[in-house]
C-alpha cells in the first residue's frame, strides 16, 4: 500500500509538472497571438474604412450616372416614339405626294395628247392657222369634286365645244376643218354671250345652286350663266316633285329631271373625269408644290430628331455604370470579407482572454495541488525506506514457514484424491439403480394401458362391422336410384342447352338487327345534315352566281356540260384565278394611258440609253487614239530634246570636264 501510494505520488507529480509546463507554453503562445490579432485588427480597421469611403463614393457616382442614363433614355423614347410618327407621317405625306404626282402627270399627259377628244378638236388644237390656243369648255370650268359627275352629266354636250372670243374666229376655224377634211367642231361666241341677259330663278327646296359650285373666270361669266342658270343639284328625290321646269341635279349623278324628261341610271367609273381638266391640272401643281414644302419640312424636322437621337446615345455611358457596378459589387464583397474578419478577430479576442483566464487558474490550482503531494511524496519515500528493510526480514521468516507448509499439503492432496475417487463410485450406483426402478414402473403402466385400448377395439370393431352391413344396403339401394336419377337430369340438362342455345341465337340476332338499326339511323342524320347543307351552299351559290355573275342557277341546270373537267380541278382553278385577280388589285381606269406613257417614256430612255453607249464608244475611241498621237508626240519630242540637249553639253564642256 505505501509503494502504492508513492507510486500515485510520483505519477501526480510528474502529470503535474508536465501539465504547468504545457500550460505556460500555451499561455505565452496565446500572449503572442493575442499582439498579432491586434495588429491585423487595426489593419483591417483602416484597410475596411478605405474600402467603405471607396463604396460611398461609387455608389455616388453610380447613382449619378443612373439618373443622367434614365433622363437621356427617357429623352431617347421620346424623341423615338416622336421620329416613328414623323416617319408614319412623312411616309403618309409621300404616298399623297406621289398620288398627286402621278395624277398630275397623267392629267399633263391627257391635255397635251388631247385624249378623249374628236379628230377635228385635236387638229384645231395643234394648228396654228387660227386662234388655237382658244380654250375648250371642260378647260375653263372647275367643279367641286363631290358635284362634279352631277354637272358633268349636264354639260356633257358642250365639253368638246371651243370658247372663241367672236362669230370670225369660229368661221377661220371651220373653214380650216372644211379645206383638210377633219369633220366638225363647236364654238361658243363669247361677245354674243356676254351681251344677253338671263332672269335668275328661285332656288329650289332641298337643292344647292350648279353656280355655287362652279369656279371660273370673269370673263366666262356669261357662259357660265348661259349654260347653268336654271341648274340646280338635288339634295334627295323630294326636290324632283317640284323641279317648275328647272333641270334638276342628283348629286351623284344618278339622274337628270328636266322639264319634261328624266334620265340617269348607273354611274360609270370614268364619269367626272373630264371636266375642269386645266383647272385640276393647276390646282395639282399648287397642291403637289404646297406637299413638296411639307415634305422637305418633315424630312429636316426628321434629321433634327435623328441627330437627337445619335447624341443621346452617345450620352449613354452603359459601359461605365456596368464597371462601376462591378466596382461596388467587387467593394462590397471585400468590406463584407474585411467586416467578416474583424468580427472572426473580435470572438478570437474574447475566446483567447477567456483561454487565458482559465489557463492562469488552472496553472495556479496545479501548482497549489502539486505542493501537498509534493510533502506526502517525500513522507512517504521515508517511510517507504524503513519499510523495505522490514520487508526483507519477514521475506526470509515467509520463505521457511512456505516450505513446511508445501510439505504437508502434498500429504493432503492425494489422500483427498483416493476419497474423491470413491465417492465418486458409490453416485453412479445410486443413479443407475434410481434409473431402472424408473423404467420398471412405466412398462407395467403400458402393459395396464394397451390391455384397455385392446378392448375398446373390439367393441369397436364390432359396431363398425354392423354399421358396414347397414351402409351397404343403402349404398345399393342408392345406386340403383342413380341411374335413373342421372338420366333424367341429362334429359333437363339437353333441354335446358336446346332452349339456352335457341335463346341466344335470338338474342344475337336481335342485338345484329338493333345494331344495322342504329347505324341506318346514323347514316341517315348525317344524310339529312349534308343534305342540309348541301342546300345551305345550293342557296348561297345560286345568289352569289345571281348578284355576281347575273346567272340564274335553275336556268344553267338543266343546260348540257361543255367540258369535262372535274369538280376539283374547277375548284383549284376558280382559287387560282381569285387569287390572281386579288393580287391584280382594283382595276385603274387609267392603266392604258398610263402604260401608253411609261411605253414612251421607256422608248425614250432607250434611245438615250443607245446613244449615250454609241457616244461612249466613239469617245474611248477618241481617247485611244489622242493617247497614241500624244504619246507618240512625246517621244518624238523627247528625243528631239535628248539629241539637242548632248549637242549643246557636248558644246559647253570638254571631254576632260
Amino acid at each position: 500500500l505505501l509503494q502504492r501510494d508513492q507510486f500515485e505520488s510520483e505519477k501526480k507529480v510528474a502529470v503535474a509538472d508536465t501539465t504547468i509546463q504545457n500550460l505556460e507554453r500555451i499561455i505565452a503562445q496565446l500572449e503572442e497571438e493575442k499582439t498579432i490579432r491586434k495588429e491585423q485588427l487595426a489593419a483591417l480597421e483602416n484597410e475596411r474604412q478605405t474600402k467603405e469611403d471607396a463604396l460611398n463614393q461609387k455608389k455616388g457616382d453610380l447613382q449619378q450616372l443612373q439618373q443622367q442614363n434614365q433622363f437621356t433614355r427617357e429623352q431617347i423614347l421620346e424623341t423615338q416614339a416622336l421620329l416613328e410618327k414623323l416617319k408614319n407621317q412623312l411616309a403618309d405625306e409621300n404616298r399623297v405626294l406621289d398620288a398627286r404626282k402621278n395624277e398630275h402627270d397623267l392629267l399633263k399627259s391627257l391635255i397635251d395628247n388631247m385624249e378623249g377628244y374628236p379628230e377635228s378638236v385635236k387638229f384645231l388644237h395643234n394648228n396654228t392657222g387660227w386662234n388655237h390656243n382658244a380654250p375648250l369648255l371642260s378647260d375653263i370650268i372647275y367643279v367641286k369634286e363631290e358635284y362634279r359627275t352631277a354637272v358633268e352629266n349636264v354639260l356633257e354636250p358642250y365639253l368638246n365645244y371651243y370658247v372663241v372670243n367672236d362669230l370670225q374666229e369660229g368661221l377661220q376655224a371651220i373653214h380650216l376643218l372644211d379645206e383638210n377634211k377633219k369633220g366638225k367642231a363647236n364654238f361658243f361666241l363669247l361677245d354674243k354671250l356676254n351681251d344677253i341677259e338671263l332672269l335668275r330663278s328661285p332656288v329650289l327646296k332641298d337643292t344647292i345652286d350648279a353656280l355655287t359650285v362652279v369656279e371660273f373666270d370673269d370673263k366666262y361669266r356669261g357662259l357660265a350663266n348661259y349654260l347653268l342658270n336654271n341648274v340646280f343639284i338635288a339634295e334627295n328625290e323630294m326636290a324632283l316633285q317640284n323641279s317648275d321646269g328647272a333641270i334638276v341635279l342628283e348629286k351623284n349623278g344618278k339622274y337628270v329631271k328636266g322639264n319634261y324628261s328624266l334620265s340617269g341610271g348607273s354611274v360609270g367609273l370614268f364619269e367626272g373625269k373630264k371636266i375642269g381638266r386645266v383647272k385640276n391640272l393647276e390646282k395639282l401643281t399648287e397642291e403637289i408644290s404646297v406637299q413638296d414644302k411639307k415634305v422637305l419640312a418633315l424630312k429636316a424636322f426628321i434629321n433634327t430628331h435623328s441627330n437627337e437621337v445619335i447624341t443621346f446615345n452617345e450620352q449613354l455611358k452603359e459601359n461605365a455604370i456596368s464597371e462601376i457596378q462591378m466596382a461596388i459589387s467587387d467593394l462590397t464583397n471585400t468590406v463584407f470579407s474585411i467586416q467578416n474578419k474583424i468580427e472572426n478577430i473580435h470572438v478570437a479576442e474574447l475566446t483567447g482572454g477567456e483561454r487565458i483566464s482559465q489557463l492562469l487558474g488552472q496553472l495556479k490550482e496545479n501548482q497549489d495541488a502539486i505542493v501537498t503531494t509534493r510533502e506526502l511524496l517525500n513522507d512517504l519515500n521515508a517511510s517507504f525506506s524503513e519499510l523495505t528493510l522490514k520487508i526483507i526480514t519477514a521475506e526470509e521468516d515467509y520463505v521457511d514457514t512456505e516450505k513446511q507448509y508445501t510439505d504437508a499439503n502434498h500429504g493432503y492432496n492425494e489422500s483427498n484424491i483416493v476419497l474423491t475417487r470413491q465417492q465418486s463410485k458409490v453416485t453412479a450406483l445410486k443413479q443407475e439403480f434410481t434409473f431402472k426402478t424408473n423404467q420398471l414402473n412405466e412398462l407395467t403402466v403400458q402393459v395396464e394401458n394397451s390391455k384397455i385400448q385392446l378392448a375398446e377395439s373390439a367393441t369397436g370393431i364390432t359396431e363398425t362391422t354392423e354399421s358396414l352391413s347397414v351402409l351397404e344396403t343403402s349404398v345399393i339401394n342408392l345406386l340403383k336410384n342413380k341411374e335413373a336419377e342421372e338420366r333424367k337430369l341429362n334429359e333437363a340438362d339437353q333441354q335446358y342447352y336446346n332452349l339456352r342455345n335457341v335463346l341466344n341465337e335470338r338474342e344475337s340476332s336481335l342485338r345484329n338487327k338493333q345494331k344495322s338499326r342504329e347505324q341506318a339511323d346514323m347514316l341517315l342524320n348525317e344524310i339529312k345534315d349534308k343534305l342540309n347543307e348541301l342546300k345551305l351552299q345550293l342557296a348561297g351559290m345560286k345568289e352569289r352566281l345571281s348578284v355576281e355573275f347575273k346567272v340564274d342557277l335553275d336556268v344553267i341546270l338543266d343546260e348540257e356540260r361543255r367540258t369535262e373537267y372535274t369538280l376539283e380541278e374547277l375548284q383549284e382553278k376558280n382559287d387560282r384565278m381569285k387569287k390572281r385577280l386579288e393580287n391584280m388589285g382594283e382595276i385603274n381606269p387609267t392603266a392604258i394611258e398610263a402604260f401608253t406613257e411609261m411605253k414612251k417614256r421607256y422608248e425614250f430612255i432607250l434611245e438615250q440609253k443607245n446613244d449615250l453607249v454609241t457616244a461612249k464608244e466613239s469617245l474611248l475611241q477618241t481617247i485611244e487614239e489622242v493617247e497614241t498621237t500624244a504619246n507618240k508626240q512625246f517621244l518624238d519630242t523627247f528625243n528631239k530634246v535628248r539629241e539637242n540637249f548632248q549637242n549643246v553639253f557636248k558644246a559647253l564642256f570638254t571631254e576632260d570636264d
